[in-house]
């Protein structure tokens, strides 16, 4: 897993964007160094997180969700 989450991470760096495929909670943890998926979880639990859906039992988010997220981190942060 750990491979996939360097290619991912990579991936995410070279294109300076996110990936057009809704992301997993493992992209989250990838994406932003997360101690595990279980924060993604809790971030759920919370309403902190970006805001994701469900697609049978899978957790996925928009790539656009996320963005929009951190940018109200960074809104926030300014302020």
């Amino acid at each position: 897993m750990g491979s996939r989450r360097l290619a991912f991470a990579e991936a995410v760096s070279e294109s300076r964007g996110l990936p057009s495929r809704y992301l997993t909670p493992d992209d989250l943890v990838a994406m932003f160094d997360l101690p595990s998926v279980e924060t993604v979880y809790q971030w759920r639990r919370k309403r902190t997180g970006p805001r994701g859906f469900r697609v049978g039992r899978h957790l996925r988010y928009d790539p656009a969700d996320v963005q929009a997220w951190v940018e109200s981190l960074r809104e926030g942060a300014a302020a």
